[in-house]
Formats: C-alpha cells, sequence, structure tokens
C-alpha cells in the first residue's frame, strides 16, 4: 500500500449517476422539490441530465426499462435535515426509515426518489 502523504495519486469530483424512467418528472423531482439547478442537458428528448445544488451534484440518465436497487444508491450530507424531510414528505415520496438521530453522529433518514432510487441523507450532529 502506497502512503496517501507521498503518492501525487488525488481524486477529484465524483457525482452518482441515477437511472430514472421519465426525465419531465426527474427534472420536476429534482429542480422544483429539491432545489437543483440543470448544469448540463443532452439529446433531444433530453436522455441525461446534470443537476446540482450546493456541492451535491447529480446525473440523471434516462432508463425506460430500469428496476430500482434493494439498497441505498446515494448518500447526501446537508444543512437542514428536518427541512429536507418535511418537504419530500410533502412531496408524496416514500419515507423508508424515519428521520432519527444515529448512535454514529448523523440526524438521518432514507427515502426513495419518484423512480425507486434510495437516497440516504444526514446531517452530522
Amino acid at each position: 500500500m502506497t502512503d496517501s502523504t507521498v503518492s501525487p495519486l488525488r481524486f477529484g469530483r465524483m457525482a452518482p449517476t441515477l437511472a430514472v424512467t421519465d426525465m419531465q418528472v426527474a427534472r420536476d423531482f429534482y429542480i422544483d422539490v429539491l432545489g437543483f439547478e440543470i448544469r448540463f442537458e443532452n439529446g433531444d428528448p433530453v436522455g441525461f441530465m446534470i443537476v446540482k445544488r450546493d456541492a451535491a451534484e447529480l446525473h440523471l440518465t434516462l432508463q425506460r426499462a430500469f428496476k430500482p436497487a434493494s439498497f441505498n444508491v446515494a448518500h447526501l450530507l446537508v444543512e437542514g435535515v428536518d427541512e429536507l424531510h418535511a418537504r419530500i414528505a410533502a412531496h408524496g415520496c416514500r419515507i423508508l426509515k424515519g428521520i432519527r438521530d444515529k448512535e454514529f453522529g448523523l440526524r438521518a433518514f432514507v427515502f426513495e426518489d419518484p423512480f425507486g432510487n434510495r437516497i440516504d441523507v444526514g446531517e452530522p450532529l
């Protein structure tokens, strides 16, 4: 194993790609409900979109035959976890794990986006 203080290897940004079955529904949820901004769109009709809010970036790809995974596909750290939880619940998204303080130092919950992508959200206590 290489000592990271000597190695020139460095990692940059990593953004998860989430599959969606309807790009308009994705746009409505991620832009209108969560407040992300569109940074890039590709295709006509759009089949790929990059959205960003603050330091969080997601890549959305249109996959009409998509079947969601049975595990969390992204972890999002936020400030204002209670507000986000309320916003997601009001939109009617399925909350898989209710909001609570965790022994590992986060106030957290897990929800499914409109396509069944499971996203784990936390805020440091």
